[in-house]
């Protein structure tokens, strides 16, 4: 085993080396808020007014003041007051004001009693229950004050933020411009999707692959191809990409075979940070530096590359984005439900299927065959089945660590 993964380093070792080189982008640009889901916030968003921006009620009832309650007095109701439209006539003493949820509370109101709470009465009301002050009023500023932070810099828009940000009345926000990233592929073996095969070829998954995945983490990509097994070629595609992107990725050619010349290239372009993993599978990943872009190599086998792409490659589009949340999800407990296949060596990331047992423990099973070429594993599971370097097989019943698939996995 020693020989075997001698020179791999360890997961946790290769993010820590890629985060630490990396500095955020700075460029950024305003953008319509119609227009700015899945876009990174480039300054932090103070709110421009007060959440509620007035005292209002929180219940469907009636306006009163404490000094005109008494136990079994009816009250007249003086008037209404919906949402959009306040009471603003006179409210004599001995009266409420009748209240729907979110109007305006008027002047002097000290309280709102929930209409369920009252019995209407000849020439009014009457309140059943006891009454505090402050009861189901909403004060203003209750929710967010008037240049409270309501979000850092560094997030990503969505479901959450968006409509927080329209509630404000911000019509336009502040966002780091989109990563551009170049994607190509290396192999003669290699054909489009959709062209018929050749005998020896095979589809090109992995830059299929790789360039939805970024597009659904908000890159503008520049797909090259596919780069055909000649150094010339490869060199003007580096080059290329080197021209016009922050990031270049490359499937396949990082391995140790006599046509994978990715790894000679880097060396006369830039500089290898790594580009061997002691995890499984995904040894073969390069990592480095070009004049002017970070470069991600990832393997040729379709798993390979997808792990490697997930576990390493988003973490480093996250921070070069400036993003403080880690976009992997934290790992959860769960117990075999099925033997896991594994020798000790590397960290090894199987494909599972999670769920809660009859005793409402989390269990998991494997998808099957774990093959680095059989990407259909992926679209049975729903998490990582991820087993310690040093572990051996896994048999049922013991408890192991698994990562459920964040939304870049998910359907």
């Amino acid at each position: 085993m020693e020989s075997f993964t001698a020179g791999l380093i360890s997961l946790e070792e290769a993010q820590a080396k890629m985060l630490a080189q990396l500095q955020p982008l700075r460029d950024r640009l305003s953008v319509p808020l119609a227009d700015a889901a899945g876009r990174i916030t480039a300054l932090p968003v103070t709110s421009p007014l007060d959440v509620p921006p007035f005292d209002n009620s929180a219940m469907d009832g009636y306006a009163v003041r404490l000094a005109d309650l008494h136990p079994d007095r009816p009250l007249s109701v003086a008037g209404k007051a919906f949402a959009g439209a306040p009471f603003s006539g006179d409210w004599p003493p001995g009266s409420v004001v009748r209240i729907m949820t979110g109007a305006p509370v008027p002047a002097g109101c000290e309280a709102v009693v929930m209409q369920e709470e009252t019995r209407e009465v000849d020439g009014g009301i009457v309140i059943n229950a006891p009454v505090q002050a402050g009861q189901n009023i909403r004060l203003i500023g209750e929710d967010i004050r008037c240049g409270q932070p309501v979000l850092a810099a560094g997030v990503r828009l969505g479901a959450a933020e968006l409509p927080l940000l329209a509630s404000l009345g911000i019509a336009e926000v502040s966002v780091l411009r989109k990563l551009r990233v170049a994607v190509f592929s290396t192999g003669d073996e290699l054909q489009p999707v959709g062209q018929p095969l050749a005998p020896g070829q095979i589809y090109d998954t992995n830059r299929f692959a790789v360039s939805l995945m970024l597009h659904k983490l908000g890159c503008e990509v520049l797909d090259l191809g596919i780069i055909k097994d000649d150094p010339q070629a490869l060199r003007r595609a580096f080059e290329e990409a080197d021209r016009q992107a922050d990031v270049v990725i490359s499937t396949g050619g990082v391995s140790v075979g006599e046509a994978d010349f990715t790894k000679t290239m880097l060396d006369e372009l830039g500089a290898i940070t790594f580009w061997k993993l002691a995890i499984k599978p995904g040894k073969p990943f390069a990592f480095g530096r070009l004049a002017s872009s970070w470069f991600c190599g990832l393997p040729g086998n379709p798993v390979s590359a997808a792990v490697t792409f997930y576990q390493l490659v988003q973490p480093l589009l996250a921070a070069l984005t400036g993003q403080h949340a880690s976009p992997l999800p934290p790992r959860l407990r769960a117990r075999a439900a099925s033997r896991l296949k594994k020798s000790p060596g590397r960290l090894d990331f199987q494909r599972g299927i999670m769920r809660r047992g009859a005793d409402g423990e989390l269990e998991v099973s494997s998808t099957g065959h774990q093959g680095s070429h059989v990407f259909s594993s992926f679209a049975a599971a729903n998490c990582f089945i991820v087993l310690e370097r040093d572990r051996g097989a896994v048999e049922p019943g013991e408890w192991v660590e698994i990562e459920p698939f964040n939304a870049l996995l998910e359907g």
